[in-house]
């Protein structure tokens, strides 16, 4: 299909050409086209040896993802507009099983809204997000009753790393990029 046309002889594909395979698939659906930032983000989140290409078993996992973000998105875009306001987002990120407090969603509206509206290429960059703050397994969260969240990889020790608040980690990790 398209990932053999545009991946070549290396079965590989670049943050570029997965943008122009996604394009041509269709996956974008009626929305614009996604930015380069988004392409890479997508690969990033997917790439397990870390060549910054993406295979066709990592390519399969992100149409997954892709899937179930646009059935989201659409659900919530009622007005067909191609954008997502801020209460649509809060339900549209509850109905994917977070739940983030009032602060980190004004955080993620400033970062990935255009006048109050997010467009689909930002919803996936803060899907993308969202999934690798609270889902990547090669990284170890440790929790305690103060609400605090220590992150670091796995087999280090902890001295090395800051401690800081759940909150806060969302606001650095999903909004200063």
């Amino acid at each position: 299909g398209f990932f053999s046309q545009v991946a070549g002889q290396d079965g590989q594909i670049s943050a570029d050409e997965l943008q122009r395979c996604l394009t041509q698939s269709g996956m974008s659906g009626s929305y614009q086209p996604f930015s380069m930032e988004s392409c890479r983000l997508m690969i990033n989140m997917l790439d397990r040896d870390m060549s910054g290409t993406m295979g066709f078993a990592e390519f399969k996992d992100l149409c997954q993802a892709l899937n179930g973000w646009k059935a989201t998105f659409s659900s919530f875009d009622r007005d067909h507009s191609g954008t997502v306001e801020g209460h649509e987002l809060q339900q549209a990120i509850t109905t994917m099983g977070y739940n983030l407090s009032p602060q980190a969603m004004n955080c993620i509206m400033k970062r990935y809204s255009n006048h109050g509206k997010i467009p689909f290429d930002e919803f996936v960059s803060c899907c993308v997000r969202l999934r690798a703050l609270t889902g990547e397994s090669s990284w170890y969260e440790n929790r305690n009753p103060n609400n605090t969240v220590s992150t670091f990889p796995k087999n280090t020790t902890m001295r090395r790393y800051k401690i800081c608040t759940a909150e806060k980690w969302v606001h650095v990790y999903l909004c200063s990029f």
